[in-house]
């Protein structure tokens, strides 16, 4: 067995890089592929505005046979920077059953890590916000949401014995759609909106809420800067992240509070389109993009990825009008269920909040540390 570099430049390698997995999940039908076209885009550094501040690499150990297991290791220098921190992070981590695969795969990036001077492996963490955090370590009977990483109960067994620990959990939970939230929540939705002046921004069209990403992503950069994953978003990123943001949502779906022309939060939820992802194996063309528009409006359940309002909102009520607008949601497009997706465990207003609207936590993924 060896682990190698991978050459990003060369097609072979690429493609062996991302057939992994589908080699390895073959028989898992809870796994959803990645979208082909997303992860292809990591992997051309001349491509993704990752490359314009930070830099990377990418793993793979093979036999003579076969190959074994691979992962991507990172120096994100504008997360270094922001936290004061000297921290590699992991991703893609996908590696066969066998305790020395995952040493060598791990040893590997630690070497890589303590070249570039830095002092702690941590992951999984991808190349940009909004990338599914953690390994899963509960609910693997459940397909995850999209985008989400699903791998096998022993990934968490081989992080320990190569001396990970755990840096943090995030957790997704389970929201019946015919659940009735108490009418408590929207009178006080009523009343706070009244009181400060709030409203709800809806969109249209992929064109309306295209000229409104810039603004939301101001605000994320401004305020949530206590979440533990958080890293500025610079210009070039925000543009594939609105792309990929506008690819799967339906724009009605994706709300704004307002006070004035202030954003001042925002209710994310997206149709979960994962059956139809399996089914296309992450292909989008030809034809693949025929499947994804018919699960998009078929689907049964649609995924919750975020909630969030600026500091100066928090704490007043005016979460409740989060609460009612994601219930709206649910109820007006006549889904049968959602999937609350990666609250942090810290984050014990949200995950507290969640839990009186009925949310009940079924999902658990972990990130994890180790120094190198």
């Amino acid at each position: 067995m060896r682990v190698r570099l991978l050459d990003t430049s060369r097609a072979r390698d690429v493609r062996q890089f991302i057939s992994f997995p589908f080699a390895l999940y073959r028989d898992c039908p809870q796994w959803v592929p990645p979208i082909l076209p997303e992860i292809q885009l990591v992997l051309n550094r001349k491509k993704h505005p990752f490359y314009l501040h930070s830099t990377a690499e990418f793993l793979v150990a093979e036999s003579e046979r076969e190959m074994l297991g691979r992962m991507a290791v990172m120096e994100n220098r504008n997360y270094n920077r922001f936290r004061n921190v000297k921290v590699a992070f992991f991703y893609y981590m996908d590696v066969v059953n066998d305790a020395q695969v995952a040493e060598a795969l791990f040893g590997a990036a630690s070497d890589w890590a303590r070249r570039q001077g830095l002092e702690k492996l941590i992951g999984p963490k991808g190349f940009l916000q909004g990338d599914g955090l953690g390994l899963l370590v509960e609910g693997f009977e459940h397909r995850p949401a999209i985008g989400i990483p699903y791998n096998y109960p022993y990934y968490d067994v081989l992080l320990k014995g190569v001396g990970f620990e755990k840096e943090t959990d995030y957790l997704s939970g389970h929201l019946s759609g015919d659940h009735q939230l108490a009418q408590r929540f929207y009178d006080v939705a009523e009343k706070v909106k009244e009181r400060r002046g709030l409203a709800i921004k809806s969109f249209a069209s992929e064109k309306e809420l295209r000229a409104w990403i810039s603004r939301i992503v101001k605000v994320y950069n401004g305020s949530f800067t206590d979440n533990w994953e958080f890293c500025p978003i610079t210009e070039e990123e925000s543009k594939i992240i609105g792309e990929r943001l506008i690819a799967i949502a339906d724009p009605r779906l994706i709300k704004l509070v307002l006070k004035g022309e202030e954003v001042i939060g925002f209710v994310f939820a997206f149709n979960d389109i994962s059956a139809a992802i399996q089914k296309t194996k992450g292909r989008v063309w030809p034809f693949g993009w025929i499947a994804l528009m018919r699960e998009f409006k078929r689907t049964t359940w649609v995924n919750c990825n975020g909630t969030g309002l600026v500091p100066e909102h928090r704490g007043v009520g005016a979460n409740a009008v989060l609460y009612t607008e994601l219930a709206k949601s649910v109820r007006d497009f006549h889904f049968r269920d959602a999937d609350v997706v990666q609250v942090e465990e810290g984050n014990l207003k949200s995950l507290g909040d969640m839990a009186a609207i009925g949310v009940n936590w079924y999902k658990r993924h972990r990130v994890y540390r180790r120094a190198v």
